[in-house]
């Protein structure tokens, strides 16, 4: 998408701090917003980064054309049940929490082998590419979530993006999401996966083109509020 769009919009591709969490992370992003003299930006966040973008859009609505909440959640407090999140983040060894990725993933290489190129690009990634501050990091980001504030922007400027075969946010949470931003478009992936940007990537940059309001003809996503691909 990066490179896809490049040459049509001013992109800033933002990776996870080794501290802080979701309103640490929100008020960064409004300093370098700041700092590169963007007053506005349509703000584009998938999982984990969808909930702060959705958080961001809430807390600083002047600062967002659009938002595009992608492949995530409406609400975190439920995780603080569910491993790792009901653990000590700090206290495990690392080891331990790339290992519970490793599992997850060694399991979805042996029920989707067509996609192993994917999952052997996720295995890299929690064996070492995000470093065990970053990656304690995040789970803490979602642990300690704040509840997000009430949603002012206006449901014009809100997209939804969701994929029916991910194993992550199931059909309920994805409902949940939509029901709460009232979406003015949702885009569906059939097959997509958590990951629908790297399994669809044609498609994905068309939906990104039509929000913005980009040149987006050859990939042209059906019409309605809720559009399927």
């Amino acid at each position: 998408q990066i490179e896809d769009l490049s040459d049509h919009a001013r992109i800033l591709a933002l990776t996870y701090p080794e501290t802080g969490g979701i309103e640490e992370w929100a008020r960064d992003i409004t300093k370098l917003m700041q700092k590169a003299g963007l007053e506005k930006a349509t703000v584009l966040g998938t999982s984990l980064g969808g909930y702060l973008a959705q958080y961001f859009a809430a807390t600083y609505p002047e600062m967002v054309e659009n938002l595009v909440a992608a492949n995530t959640l409406g609400a975190v407090g439920f995780l603080a049940n569910t491993p790792p999140y009901n653990q000590a983040l700090d206290n495990i060894p690392i080891e331990s929490l790339r290992q519970g990725f490793v599992t997850a993933l060694q399991g979805k290489k042996e029920d989707n082998p067509e996609r192993n190129d994917l999952t052997g690009f996720l295995l890299r990634e929690v064996n070492g590419r995000i470093s065990e501050a970053e990656l304690r990091a995040r789970l803490k980001a979602l642990k300690f979530g704040p509840p997000l504030p009430e949603q002012t922007l206006l449901s014009k400027y809100i997209y939804c993006v969701e994929s029916t075969d991910d194993p992550i946010i199931p059909e309920m949470l994805r409902q949940a999401v939509r029901a709460q931003l009232a979406p003015a478009r949702t885009f569906r992936f059939l097959h997509g996966d958590h990951f629908p940007y790297l399994i669809q990537p044609d498609a994905y940059t068309g939906l990104l083109k039509e929000v913005m309001g980009l040149d987006h003809t050859s990939h042209l996503w059906p019409s309605g509020r809720i559009a399927e691909l």
